[in-house]
């Protein structure tokens, strides 16, 4: 068994990777959609959205051929509402809280027609947002992500000047680099991120990374403030034997490859096994599969109940042909000459609830055995610990600690997002990043009342 690439043809490339939630064929069609809703009051739908956004404003909208104005209410609320009807996980949030659903009936395809409305103004510019004049109050925001891009939108939408430094050479964070590219391309979020500086008063400086090319001292000294959305991106480790032999990979990096260089580019096993049961671990199993693996393993401690994912990211990844092997541990890689091929599994079964009610996975002690030429870790991610620890900026094993005003124990130092939360879904990222630019437009205008 080898590691492989260059497996499959071009035409089976660009099948395997297309998009699997293609948009409505013609107006009509999202019309009929838009003309299902009931327009509720106090709709559940815009209560389950992170983001606020007015769902039955913006379909009704849509209703009436006023496609600007409903991309309008959309990206006003969501300035990535583009990418986030791609990928956010809607069956838990705005679709998954429509009433038809209690009718038992299809809910509205919220996403879908968030993206009618919205793919357009994108790709053509539709200039939605205008921009104060210039305060001369200037605000660096360290990532390029969906916080860094919310926080300065909404700051240069008030006259700040803002400066982004980014360590990668795109913008778009988690939507450029880290999701599956069947649901949302490369080229797309390049779109996005173009429009987002399209407003003006926004330059991205690429290549630059906190603790390498910047300090977090000299950005205090150069700006008004400072807003940190760095996310996370450390891998955790599985901690056991093994875990250096040659095809173990990281499902970030995995990732992160598939995107940046291409499909022929990534060598995939022919039996890969992967560890975790989380949206990047399906998104590593499935794209796996599409790169011409021919046995996928999922390898996951507890039980679906427990399950990170939603069975909708489940369903996607039985589809492709994945296999879920249930309250199973990865306790050894083996390998010969330098290269994976065993993983060794502990059987788990599940605990007696702890005084919250969780369950936890316990050995039975009995193991099995898989064939594999691959392993990649979809184990979850840790925050920069090291990297915020060394900037002295509090924080708990990692995650930064801010107060209710998004304000970290620095002054004039604000955070939001993934580096926060330790990582949610984009949306949420979008929200901090609105959050913490309505906390550094205070702290502005507290700072200029002071001064008179």
């Amino acid at each position: 068994m080898a590691i492989l690439n260059n497996r499959l043809t071009a035409e089976q490339y660009e099948q395997n990777f297309s998009d699997i939630h293609p948009p409505f064929e013609s107006r009509e069609a999202a019309l009929v959609e838009a003309n299902r809703c009931l327009f509720c009051y106090d709709a559940p739908c815009t209560k389950s959205c992170p983001t606020s956004i007015n769902v039955p404003k913006f379909i009704k909208q849509i209703s009436t051929d006023n496609l600007k104005g409903s991309a309008y209410t959309i990206l006003d609320a969501n300035i990535m509402g583009g990418g986030c009807s791609k990928v956010c996980p809607v069956e838990k949030l705005c679709e998954g809280s429509c009433v038809y659903n209690l009718l038992h009936e299809p809910p509205i395809p919220i996403a879908k027609l968030q993206r009618y409305a919205t793919e357009k103004a994108i790709a053509q510019k539709w200039p939605l947002f205008s921009r104060k004049p210039s305060t001369g109050r200037t605000v660096a925001v360290v990532g390029a992500g969906p916080a860094g891009l919310s926080c300065a939108h909404a700051l240069s939408r008030e006259g700040v000047d803002v400066t982004i430094y980014e360590k990668e050479p795109k913008g778009g964070g988690l939507m450029t680099y880290g999701i599956a590219a069947y649901k949302v391309t490369p080229a797309f979020c390049q779109e996005e991120v173009n429009y987002i500086t399209s407003l003006g008063g926004i330059e991205i400086r690429y290549g630059q990374e906190l603790g390498q090319n910047v300090s977090l001292t000299e950005l205090r000294a150069q700006y008004d403030a400072v807003y940190l959305g760095i996310g996370v991106g450390v891998a955790r480790q599985l901690e056991i034997p093994g875990e250096d032999l040659f095809g173990v990979e990281d499902a970030i990096r995995f990732i992160y490859d598939i995107r940046e260089k291409g499909y022929p580019s990534v060598p995939v096993g022919d039996k890969v096994a992967v560890i975790g049961l989380g949206m990047t671990a399906i998104d590593a199993a499935t794209q796996a599969k599409r790169l011409g693996a021919k046995e996928v393993t999922i390898v996951y401690r507890r039980t679906q109940a427990e399950m990170p994912s939603t069975d909708v990211e489940l369903d996607l990844a039985k589809l492709d042909g994945c296999r879920i092997n249930w309250l199973a541990a990865p306790k050894e890689i083996k390998g010969e000459h330098g290269r994976v091929t065993q993983l060794v599994c502990s059987v788990m079964e599940m605990g007696v609830p702890d005084t919250s009610g969780r369950r936890s996975p316990v050995d039975t002690g009995e193991t099995f055995t898989l064939d594999v030429d691959m392993v990649i870790k979809a184990a979850g991610q840790v925050p920069f610990e090291e990297l915020v620890s060394r900037n002295q900026l509090a924080n708990w094993k990692g995650k930064i600690t801010i107060n209710d005003h998004c304000a970290t124990n620095m002054p004039g130092v604000f955070a939001g997002g993934d580096c926060v939360n330790g990582g949610k879904e984009v949306v949420d990222a979008v929200q901090a990043g609105k959050d913490g630019a309505r906390a550094i437009l205070e702290h502005l205008a507290k700072s200029e009342r002071a001064k008179e």
